[in-house]
């Protein structure tokens, strides 16, 4: 059952998924649409799920569950697996790997491998007060207060010298 994002409560479940690039408009509006669409569908051994995304920065899939009604079981993750994995084929992009890193570079947003990110902060290009996007985060109140973060404050600190 699909619900508007910010109607969820804080103790939702999150997932984030980053894509490694930043998504045009169009491809902002199919990925809505779609998510959207298997939201609606989503179930649990049978029982509805309320679920709501949003999409931040054209760059972010970020996922929702109310868990007070029903959670997600291990089939109705991996279905959502399968979903974001047919993302990544239509649009030619990575949403799954975990091991890269995104966080601001002055107003814009960057993307890099978790080793290029590790010879930045060597380098000192990237600083304990870099803004960092931790999508680590498991709740909806999580996501909202601690996602990004100077990179001081997240998981990211231990690459600071």
């Amino acid at each position: 059952m699909l619900t508007d994002f910010k109607n969820l409560p804080d103790d939702s479940r999150i997932w984030v998924y980053q894509a490694n690039r930043k998504l045009s408009e169009e491809e902002v509006a199919t990925i809505s649409d779609k998510t959207a669409h298997f939201l609606t569908q989503w179930t649990a051994h049978g029982a509805n799920l309320e679920a709501g995304f949003e999409i931040k920065y054209q760059r972010f899939l970020v996922i929702g569950l109310n868990q007070e009604n029903a959670s997600a079981s291990g089939c109705s993750i991996d279905s959502s697996v399968r979903f974001i994995q047919s993302l990544e084929q239509l649009f030619d992009i990575d949403l799954l790997d975990k091991m890269n890193v995104t966080f601001y570079n002055g107003p814009y947003i960057a993307y890099k491998s978790l080793s290029d990110f590790k010879k930045m902060a060597k380098a000192k290009s990237v600083s304990p007060n870099t803004v960092v996007f931790n999508n680590l985060v498991n709740t909806k109140a999580e996501y909202l207060e601690h996602w990004e973060v100077p990179a001081k404050e997240s998981w990211h600190s231990r690459f600071l010298a």
